[in-house]
């Protein structure tokens, strides 16, 4: 009995990851060149700013004050949830797409910070979002497609897509 041969791979959907990688270096390249740290620029008044903000730590600062180690940990845990997150690309059949998404989002994401980490030994952020005086930790493209990408994770393991290859 011959195996059937296997469907095209989903490592194709890393062109969405590399086009996230270069979207998030050039918005912060930008940035960089065009902002003084940490001075305003409102976008929308009272609940959009652009700010030149820089962060050693990961999610909501974590860790941002540890002495330095805390970039190789990150850096390495990034590199390897890319690595993992890859691997399942190459296992995932080429049509789906549920799977593939998430998966080229969070590793867009992750590479793109661990850029800033490799570069400067820190991530650069810009997005801040607030109400008021609540304001959101200021973020970047990278970290809006991870979060993206885990939140369709979420969504699509809760809410399945119909079966596919069902008559």
């Amino acid at each position: 009995m011959s195996k059937s041969p296997r469907s095209p791979h989903a490592l194709s959907w890393l062109w969405l990851s590399l086009l996230l990688i270069g979207l998030d270096q050039a918005s912060k390249f930008w940035v960089l060149e065009h902002f003084q740290p940490y001075q305003v620029h409102p976008v929308i008044p009272g609940v959009f700013n652009l700010i030149l903000a820089f962060n050693t730590g990961a999610a909501f600062s974590f860790l941002a004050g540890a002495g330095g180690w805390q970039r190789w940990l990150f850096t390495v845990i990034a590199v390897g949830v890319s690595l993992v997150l890859a691997y399942s690309l190459y296992r995932t059949p080429q049509g789906a797409w549920r799977t593939a998404l998430p998966f080229a989002l969070i590793i867009g994401g992750a590479l793109g910070n661990v850029i800033d980490r490799w570069r400067a030994g820190q991530v650069t952020d810009f997005i801040q979002i607030h109400w008021r005086q609540w304001y959101f930790p200021t973020f970047n493209l990278a970290d809006s497609a991870i979060t993206v990408g885990a939140v369709l994770l979420i969504v699509f393991a809760l809410f399945p897509g119909k079966p596919t290859g069902s008559a």
